[in-house]
This record gives structure tokens, sequence and C-alpha cells, in this order.
């Protein structure tokens, strides 16, 4: 599993930020409705990149970079790696490797920074995956005057097909391009990041087998061996959604009353998304009236269970603290921590109840005026 979270991608500062709990569980919180800051030490151990947000949106929830679609012609990781995605499917396709794609922020991102110094630009890495793999590195830098335009097209248009909503994201994939692992940093160096390719690698394999076994199956055996493929993937929704539609479907015929649940999970996962699309069209807007009401309206009527409502109502928390309504913003933390206290989120919401509170300190102070000191060398 990744040790670090990935730094964001938004492409605005009014669009939802991907905050990505053990790169596993993507949680999209709306940053353009909130002015609370990113607090680097709750999803990373590294300082955040530049923001173009507010001055307090720097020490709470998200850290925000503002990256521009790029990608160089110099590679981050050394020699070894190739930016040209049909080139690289093509050689994997001739000598029977897999590609591992990096996506990657090579002059903002401080994650993406760590691993290649620490992994991909050793001698030690490159050993170790030259037979396995075809290096592929997509980089999006802030600086882009070395970009040709049908290399900046190329990159934007693989972060949508992939679904890239944080960096560093690596992902294995098989010659055709289908992804089958994704994961970012790991500590530990070049040969500890080897020995996780190679469990990684196992994805592939129970893909295939699962896919095997599952032609010679029929009903809900069949369906629940499809379901074991993809969760073994770990992929991300979206990533599923784009690269194993067909595999989706084949369970819902195989499994037409949902003994597996898989259709009923999907359909759960599908509304929220719905409703952060909903959200978002609000910040964009940047209406916080209209965000607070379909976020109150949502939670009256009750569809959301879970983390997935503790998300939300964490939300909640969010706008009413940037509307300066600091005791209600905390008493909805309250609510939301009670809800699923031991999930990720739970777990934080005690170091976001600091920073409201301590926000709601400053704002008080500031309500008084300027201090002694302040108005001496005004005078």
């Amino acid at each position: 599993m990744a040790q670090g979270p990935p730094f964001p991608a938004p492409t605005v500062p009014w669009n939802p930020v991907l905050i990505s709990i053990h790169q596993r569980i993507p949680i999209r919180i709306l940053a353009g409705l909130t002015n609370l800051p990113a607090k680097p030490n709750l999803f990373s151990r590294l300082p955040p990149c530049p923001s173009e947000h507010s001055a307090s949106m720097k020490a709470l929830v998200i850290a925000a970079c503002a990256a521009t679609l790029s990608l160089g012609s110099a590679f981050a990781g050394g020699e070894g790696w190739t930016h040209d995605f049909e080139a690289a499917k093509k050689q994997a396709a001739a000598e029977n490797k897999d590609l591992l794609i990096d996506f990657t922020g090579s002059d903002w991102c401080g994650w993406c920074i760590k691993l290649n110094d620490e992994v991909f630009k050793h001698d030690e890495f490159k050993t170790g995956v030259k037979d396995k793999y075809v290096l592929v590195e997509l980089d999006y830098p802030q600086d882009k005057s070395k970009l040709s335009e049908e290399t900046q097209k190329q990159n934007a248009d693989l972060q949508q097909k992939y679904a890239i909503q944080g960096f560093p994201s690596i992902l294995l994939a098989d010659a055709e391009g289908k992804p089958f692992a994704q994961t970012g940093y790991e500590k530990g160096g070049p040969e500890a990041y080897v020995t996780h390719l190679a469990k990684l690698q196992e994805g592939k394999t129970t893909r295939d087998k699962a896919i095997e076994a599952a032609s010679k199956s029929e009903g809900t055996e069949k369906a629940k061996a499809l379901v074991a493929a993809l969760k073994k993937m770990e992929l991300q929704d979206a990533t599923v959604s784009a690269f194993y539609g067909d595999i989706v479907e084949q369970i819902k015929a195989a499994d037409p009353k949902d003994e597996t649940g898989f259709v009923k999970e999907i359909e759960a996962k599908q509304k929220f998304a719905e409703f952060e699309n909903q959200l978002n069209q609000f910040g964009q807007q940047q209406d916080h009236e209209g965000a607070m009401k379909l976020v109150t309206d949502t939670l009256a009527k009750d569809e959301f269970q879970g983390e997935q409502k503790q998300q939300i109502t964490l939300v909640k928390a969010m706008i009413l603290a940037e509307q300066k309504q600091f005791d209600e913003s905390l008493k909805t933390l309250e609510a939301a921590k009670a809800i699923a206290p031991e999930s990720d989120i739970g777990g934080r919401i005690d170091g976001f109840k600091d920073h409201i509170t301590k926000m709601k300190a400053e704002s008080e102070a500031s309500a008084d005026g300027p201090t002694t000191e302040a108005k001496k060398d005004g005078e």
C-alpha cells in the first residue's frame, strides 16, 4: 500500500480536490466552497504545493496545487523511460512485457520528487524491472515551456482516460494499456519498491485466472469470480468503468438477483458521484447557499449511510466554517465523527476541530480590531 497520499490534481482552484486515503478510498471534498486550509500532516508528511487559494486554505483539509496539463521532454526518473504511450504499448507487446506508467508532477509534487529520488533514479530499480516493464513517464509540470501541443494533448487525454486525480499515480497495465494495479509512493528504497511491484503483479494473474474460470462457470459462481478479480486489482471506480465495463455487464447478467451485492454497491457509488457532481456545480458558481441546501436536503433524505454520510456531513461542517458559523461547524464535526468514528476520516476529525477552533479565535480577534502594537505602528 502506498505510504503517502497523492497530491490532488485540480486544474482550477474551484474544482473538487481528491483526498485519497491509502490511495484506495477516494473522498472528494469540494475545495471551492470552503476556505478551510490544508493541514499537510493530516494527509501528508511533506509540505503542500503552492496554491492559488486564499491564505486560510493553507492549513486544514486539502493540499491544493495549481498544476497545468503538461509533459516535459526530460525524464524525472532518468534514462530508461519514454513519454510516447503508443510506442510503449507496441514495445511491450513485442517484448512480452507490461507497462509501468508514472503520472507525475516533477517540478511541484513533493511525493513525486521523493519517489524519483528514492526509487526511480536508482540502478537497482531499473535492473529489477527491466525484464518486466516498459517504463512510461507522463509528467505534468508547472513549467510547460518544453512541451509540444501533441504531447500536451496526449497527456490530457491519458489523465482523463485513466481517471488520474492525484500525483504520483503509478499504474501497472498490460500491453494493451488495460490497468491491473495502482499504487504511488512507497518507502524503503528501490529494492523494496521492486518487491512491492511484484506483489501488485499478482493482480494481473488473478484477473486472467478469474476471467478464464468465469468462462467455464455460470450464474452466481461466475459473478463471484469476476467480482473477486475486480476487487483484487483495487482500481479506482472510474478506472473500472472505463476499462472493465464488459466485466461489469457480465456480472449483472450472471447474477440478476444481485446475490453478490455488487450491483447495489456500484449503484450507491454512482448515486454518490451524482451528488458530488451537483456539489461541484455549486462550487464552480461559488454558491455557498446552494451547496448548503444540497447537502442539507441530501442528509434529510437519508439515502447514504456509513462513510458516505460522514463525508457529506463533513462537507456541511466545512461550509459552515466558511460562513463563519464556527460553533455550528464544530457541532457538525462531532456528528460526522459519530457516524463512523473508526474510519479514516473519523480519525482525522479531531484535527479538523482544532483548526476550526483556531479559525474562530482568529476571526474573533480580527473583529476586535487591531492590537495595541498595530495601533502604535500606525501612528
